[in-house]
C-alpha cells in the first residue's frame, strides 16, 4: 500500500528545514502523490515563521505540478487547557491543522497534564490531525484520549520521522495504533518531512500498522476517495 498524500511537511520558513514549497510539490509530484499539505511551525517555535506567513498563504496557488496543495500548521499545543499558537484570525486563511506537543512549548509535568492537553485540543473544530503523539516525552491516557479522537473526529497521525528522531516513539505508536483499531479510529500516515526527498516516505509507518493487521478502510490517505471524503465532511 502507498499513501495518496502527505499532510505533515516542513519548508524553509521553519529553518530547521532544507527545502522550498516547489521543491517539496515537485518531488510529491513526482512519487505520484495527489494531495501536500504546507505545515510549517506556528509561531511559538524558535525558529518558526512570523504569523504573515500563514495569513499570506493565499498566494501559493491550490495546485502545483498536479498536486493539489493544502494551506496549513503544524500548531504547538501550548498548555493543559489546549490553547494553540495561531489565533482564529489566522487559522481563517489555512484549510489544514496538524497540532502538536513540542517540548521548547509544552512543560510536561505528569500523564495528567498531557491527558488534559489531548482531551482538550480534541475538542477545536479548526484542529484535523492529532500529530506524533507518540512522543515518549507526552505518555497520556492512550485509551481514554483515543476514545475523544472518535467522538470528535479527529485524525490520528502515524509520524514516519518519529520512528527515527524520537526513541521510544515506536512502542508507543504501536499502542496508539492498536487502540485506533480497537475503537475504529481515522489515522494519518504521514512523512512529517523536513527536506523535499523524505516527502511521501513512509514505509516504517506503514509496516507498524501492516504489523498490527490495522484496516485500511481507517487509513485516511490510502485512497483519494477516502481522503476526499474526509475533507468534505470534517467539522
Amino acid at each position: 500500500m502507498k499513501v495518496i498524500a502527505d499532510t505533515h511537511c516542513h519548508t524553509i520558513a521553519s529553518s530547521h528545514a532544507y527545502s522550498t514549497v516547489l521543491e517539496n510539490a515537485k518531488f510529491a509530484s513526482e512519487i505520484g502523490l495527489k494531495y501536500l499539505a504546507i505545515t510549517d511551525h506556528a509561531p511559538e517555535m524558535t525558529d518558526s515563521p512570523h504569523f504573515w506567513h500563514f495569513v499570506n498563504m493565499k498566494t501559493i496557488p491550490n495546485e502545483l505540478f498536479g498536486v493539489k496543495i493544502l494551506k496549513g500548521a503544524e500548531v504547538n499545543i501550548l498548555n493543559s487547557s489546549g490553547d494553540i499558537d495561531l489565533d482564529d484570525y489566522s487559522l481563517s486563511y489555512l484549510n489544514w491543522i496538524v497540532a502538536s506537543l513540542h517540548e521548547p512549548t509544552f512543560q510536561s509535568t505528569s500523564i495528567n497534564n498531557n491527558t488534559q492537553a489531548y482531551l482538550n485540543i480534541a475538542k477545536n473544530p479548526k484542529v484535523d490531525v492529532i500529530g506524533h503523539s507518540g512522543n515518549p516525552n507526552y505518555v497520556y491516557d492512550y485509551e481514554k484520549v483515543i476514545k475523544s479522537f472518535k467522538e470528535y473526529n479527529k485524525l490520528v497521525e502515524i509520524n514516519q520521522n518519529s520512528l527515527h528522531v524520537r526513541a521510544g516513539s515506536l512502542t508507543n505508536c504501536e499502542e496508539i495504533a492498536k487502540l485506533c483499531k480497537k475503537y475504529e479510529v481515522k489515522v494519518i500516515v504521514n512523512s512529517d518531512a523536513h527536506f523535499a526527498y523524505s516527502i511521501g516516505q513512509v514505509d516504517d509507518a506503514l509496516k507498524l500498522l501492516s504489523d498490527i493487521d490495522f484496516p485500511e478502510h481507517l487509513i485516511v490517505n490510502s485512497t483519494v476517495e477516502r481522503f476526499e471524503e474526509y475533507l468534505n465532511n470534517r467539522a
